[in-house]
């Protein structure tokens, strides 16, 4: 009499059987891929193919993540404070960074942009005709007869300036003037990534809370032990980096460029732009408003020169030992290597979107292994703590 299990098994063959005449197949005991295995894979292809397609949009993205990331807390007093609903809060909250950001930037960018055309004109008309040397130039002191010597023979000739660009870069003053003139057809690719940068900014704005709720999910299941500091440190960093990055070098390219223009400079926009940018780096705005200071010392006006040197003196005192401890006051403080080699890395990356975003990954990898250190330092202060057991 046949027994139960012998049943079972006669039945499943006759089953497995049926199977292999219907398709022609033999059915695998163990598959290939595993169903989680596939979804990873399917998954990792995905991530890969929307890098490649929509890597063009990685700028904007990444500028308005810095952007809301920086400006969160003003969005969360307009939502629950004020009782303001999301997307009013997100329009108005685009609507003011292009107000009093976007558009004085590109208005002064404009002006400065007019000015070294000057110089440019200039340029080609000394290079046209030829010029004598300046009069403060002679008038130096020690090095004035060498640089009358260095000028007549490479720039006073006609002709000079072309000498002296041929010989640098490779082409002719021509070409770099045509090149110049036709770098305004850029304009429109840089209007194409502000205004994208713009609707990302507002969909950030009007459901970040609801992404930060999914990525926090998604953080605890990949990382259940470090995430939730982490994911504090993140924001905090971004918006105590960029806050003080940005607002300290507006400020300074203001002040500095309004000092310009009182003492006199020549083209005072244009170097207070160049003031603004050169105070995102370390160091970089002393050596501005210096050298500036020391061109109108040179060029015959040594009172200006010297008042200027001492009003950014001051002015940079009071920046660095009070507005800036109260503005970067987050829990990162990048030294001077970071900093330099995150501004470096990102512009030569994304260009001026790096400014922001290369210091900041420089500020997220300080924090993450500052995170690590004083992880080591509590298991060595437990393991210290901890009563030795006898013997």
């Amino acid at each position: 009499m046949m027994t139960t299990a012998e049943a079972t098994d006669r039945k499943t063959s006759k089953t497995t059987a049926a199977q292999v005449r219907a398709t022609g197949l033999r059915p695998h005991r163990q598959p290939l891929l595993t169903n989680i295995s596939a979804a990873r894979w399917l998954l990792l292809g995905i991530v890969l193919a929307s890098v490649y397609f929509f890597h063009g949009f990685l700028v904007p993205v990444l500028a308005a993540a810095v952007i809301a990331l920086a400006s969160w807390p003003l969005r969360q007093r307009g939502v629950y404070q004020f009782g303001v609903g999301r997307t009013l809060t997100a329009t108005a909250m685009v609507l003011i960074l292009v107000c009093f950001l976007v558009i004085p930037i590109a208005m002064a960018l404009v002006y400065a942009f007019r000015e070294l055309r000057e110089w440019i004109n200039w340029a080609i008309l000394v290079n046209a005709s030829g010029a004598p040397t300046p009069a403060w130039m002679i008038d130096l002191p020690q090095v004035g007869p060498w640089l009358d010597e260095q000028w007549r023979t490479y720039i006073g000739h006609p002709g000079g300036i072309s000498e002296i660009v041929q010989a640098v870069s490779g082409s002719n003053i021509g070409t770099i003037y045509r090149g110049a003139l036709t770098a305004g057809s850029l304009a429109f690719h840089l209007a194409l990534t502000l205004l994208f940068m713009l609707i990302t900014l507002f969909v950030l704005y009007r459901d970040g809370d609801r992404m930060v709720a999914q990525l926090d999910r998604v953080g605890a299941r990949i990382l259940p032990d470090r995430w939730d500091r982490l994911s504090r440190v993140v924001p905090a960093t971004i918006s105590s980096t960029v806050t003080g990055m940005t607002l300290i070098a507006i400020g300074e390219g203001v002040i500095l460029g309004t000092a310009y223009w009182i003492a006199g400079v020549p083209s005072p926009v244009t170097f207070g732009v160049i003031t603004g940018f050169m105070a995102l780096i370390p160091g970089g705005a002393p050596l501005s408003f210096t050298l500036v200071s020391a061109y109108l010392a040179a060029s015959g006006s040594p009172v200006a020169g010297l008042a200027l040197f001492l009003w950014g003196t001051c002015e940079l005192f009071i920046v660095d030992k009070t507005i800036r401890p109260l503005l970067v006051g987050g829990p990162v403080k990048l030294p001077f290597l970071p900093t330099f080699f995150g501004l470096i890395g990102g512009v030569k990356t994304l260009g001026i979107v790096g400014l922001f975003v290369g210091p900041v990954l420089m500020a997220l990898l300080v924090s993450i292994w500052r995170e690590w250190q004083r992880e080591i330092s509590e298991d060595e202060i437990r393991l210290a703590k901890a009563p030795s057991t006898p013997e």
